[in-house]
C-alpha cells in the first residue's frame, strides 16, 4: 500500500503533478469556510490556493463541516492536502491544493468553531452548505419552527446551523470590539448574499426578542455593519468514486483519501463589497462586479435549469451520466428548446452573451471524462427548481411565452420521484420533502391534483397569478411521462417525433 499524501510526503510526488508553490508553514488563516464539500475544494479553495502562491499568505482556510466528519477524517491525516483532478476528453491534470490549513466538525465541538469565527484574523466567512441548509419556509422566510432553529435560539453558545454560528460569532465580535467579517455566500440561491443577509436578520430579531433588557439589538448591527456580497459560482464537480481514488493514487504514488474530480472550466463572479479586505482574486480569473444578478440568473436558468432537466429526463430514460443523457438527440433538442424559452427572461442590457454561453455549456455537458451522475444532480429538487426552472417559467408567461419545456423539467422531477422504488432504486436521489412527497405520490390522485398538491407542498409559484397554467402544463407532461416515459413526453413537444 502506498504512503498517504501529506506535508511529509508531498516531495515524493511525480514532477507532472502540480504542488503548492508556497511554504504552507507561513500561511495564516483569514477565511473560514462552512460546508467543506467537493465543490468548495474544486472552486473557492483552488482560487485561494492561487492567491497564496502569489504571496498573499494571510488567506489560509479553516474548513468547517456542519454535519458529517467525513471530510475532516479524510483530510486531517493529509494535513488538509488533497488532489484536484481536472478532466476533459483530452486527458487529466493533477494538482495538489494546500489552501485548507485545518478542519473542524461543528457537532463535535461548536465552541472551537465559534472561537475560530471570533479570531480577529478571520476576515471572510464563505459558505457552500447547499440550498436546503438555509432552512427557508415555503414563502422564502426563515423556517422559525425548524428544530435546529429552535435549538439555536435556546442555545446560542452551542449552535447547529449556519445561522446560529454566524449570528453568535458576530455578537461576540461586536462585544469584543472586533470588526465583523464579510459573509460571502457561494450557494445557488437567488441574490444569495442578500438572501442570507435577510435570513440572518430574521434569526437575529428572534434572538433580540428573547435577549435581556438593555442589550443593543443584534439585528440592527447585522443589517447595518456586516457586508454580505452576492456571488455566482460555476464549476461541474461530479462525485468522487473508488475508481477515481485508485487512478489518482496510481498517478501520485501516494494514497489520497478524497481527491476531487472537476472540469477545466470555472467561473466566479463576486460583488466587490468587503468590509475587512479580501484576496486579489481578480488576478486569477474571478470577475469582481457591482451587481452579480444578471450573471447569477444566466447561470441558474441556463446551466442549472438545463442540468435539472437533463438529470430527471436522463434518469427516466436510463441515462446514468450527463454526457450520455445529452448525447440522446431528443434530450439535446429539449435542452435547446428550454434555453430558447429561458433566454428572453434574462436582461438584455447587462452585457450577457447567451449564445457563446450556451455553446460552451453544450461542450461542458458533452465532457465524457467527468461521468457526472444524473442522480447526483437530481438531489434536492424541491429546493433547486424554484430558482432554476419556476422563476423562468413565471417570467416567460409575463413575456407572452408558454413555458412548455421548462414545465416538462418539473413534471420529470415528479415522475422521477414516483419512479424511486419502482424503475429506479428506492434511494437513488433524495429530497428534504421526501416523507410528505412519498405520502402524497402514494395516494394515486388524478394527475392534475397530484401536481397541484406538489406545487402546494414545495411552494412553487406561490401567489403567482398564472400558477394554474403552470400546474396544467406540468400535469399534461406528467400524464405523458406516466404513459410512455420521456419518449412520449418529448414527442408530444415535437421533439424526436418522426
Amino acid at each position: 500500500m502506498n504512503s498517504r499524501l501529506s506535508n511529509a510526503t508531498i516531495a515524493e510526488l511525480p514532477g507532472a503533478v502540480a504542488i503548492p508553490r508556497y511554504d504552507r508553514a507561513v500561511v495564516t488563516p483569514g477565511i473560514v469556510h462552512l460546508g467543506v464539500g467537493a465543490f468548495h475544494r474544486a472552486h473557492q479553495a483552488a482560487h485561494v490556493d492561487a492567491c497564496l502562491a502569489d504571496g498573499e499568505t494571510g488567506w489560509g482556510i479553516v474548513g468547517v463541516s456542519l454535519r458529517s466528519p467525513d471530510t475532516r477524517d479524510a483530510l486531517a491525516p493529509q494535513d488538509g492536502l488533497y488532489t484536484l483532478a481536472v478532466r476533459d476528453s483530452a486527458g487529466e491534470k493533477l494538482q495538489v491544493v494546500g489552501s485548507i490549513l485545518s478542519l473542524l466538525v461543528a457537532p463535535e465541538d461548536p465552541g472551537a468553531v465559534l472561537a475560530t469565527l471570533t479570531d480577529p484574523h478571520i476576515r471572510i466567512v464563505t459558505l457552500t452548505i447547499t440550498e436546503k441548509a438555509y432552512l427557508r419556509a415555503a414563502d422564502g422566510t426563515l423556517d422559525k419552527a425548524h428544530p435546529d432553529i429552535v435549538h439555536d435560539l435556546a442555545n446560542p453558545g452551542s449552535p447547529k446551523t449556519a445561522h446560529g454560528f454566524l449570528t453568535e460569532a458576530l455578537a461576540r465580535r461586536r462585544a469584543a470590539g472586533t470588526p465583523p467579517f464579510t459573509v460571502l455566500c457561494c450557494d445557488n440561491l437567488p441574490a444569495n448574499g442578500a438572501t442570507l443577509h435577510r435570513l440572518l436578520i430574521e434569526f437575529a430579531k428572534l434572538r433580540d426578542a428573547s435577549a435581556a433588557a438593555g442589550n443593543r439589538p443584534l439585528a440592527g448591527y447585522i443589517s447595518n455593519d456586516v457586508a454580505f456580497p452576492s456571488s455566482m459560482v460555476d464549476r461541474i464537480v461530479p462525485a468522487t468514486t473508488d475508481a477515481d481514488r485508485a487512478r489518482v493514487a496510481d498517478e501520485l504514488g501516494l494514497e489520497d483519501a478524497w481527491p476531487v474530480m472537476t472540469e477545466p472550466f470555472r467561473q466566479w463572479v463576486i460583488e466587490d463589497r468587503f468590509s475587512a479586505g479580501r484576496p486579489t482574486w481578480e488576478r486569477f480569473g474571478v470577475t469582481m462586479v457591482e451587481d452579480v444578478g444578471p450573471f447569477e440568473d444566466m447561470k441558474l436558468r441556463l446551466l442549472n435549469g438545463a442540468h435539472s432537466g437533463i438529470a430527471y429526463l436522463g434518469l427516466l430514460g436510463g441515462h446514468a451520466t450527463v454526457d450520455r443523457a445529452f448525447a440522446d438527440p431528443t434530450i439535446r433538442q429539449f435542452v435547446d428548446a428550454l434555453w430558447t424559452e429561458a433566454i428572453p427572461t434574462l436582461p438584455d442590457d447587462a452585457g450577457l452573451d447567451t449564445t457563446a454561453y450556451t455553446v460552451e455549456l453544450a461542450q461542458r455537458f458533452s465532457n465524457t471524462a467527468l461521468a457526472h451522475r444524473t442522480a447526483q444532480i437530481a438531489n434536492d429538487g424541491s429546493q433547486k427548481l424554484p430558482q432554476r426552472i419556476v422563476a423562468s417559467a413565471m417570467e416567460c408567461i409575463g413575456a407572452g411565452i408558454v413555458p412548455r419545456h421548462l414545465m416538462l423539467a418539473v413534471a420529470a422531477w415528479i415522475a422521477a420521484c414516483e419512479a424511486r422504488g419502482k424503475t429506479l432504486p428506492e434511494a437513488h436521489f433524495t429530497d428534504p420533502l421526501d416523507a410528505p412527497l412519498n405520502d402524497l405520490l402514494g395516494q394515486a390522485l388524478p394527475t392534475e391534483d397530484t401536481v397541484a398538491a406538489v406545487f402546494n407542498l414545495a411552494g412553487f409559484a406561490k401567489g403567482h397569478t398564472d400558477r394554474r397554467l403552470l400546474i396544467e402544463l406540468a400535469a399534461t407532461h406528467l400524464t405523458k411521462l406516466r404513459q410512455g416515459g420521456p419518449t412520449l413526453a418529448l414527442a408530444a413537444l415535437d421533439i424526436g417525433d418522426s
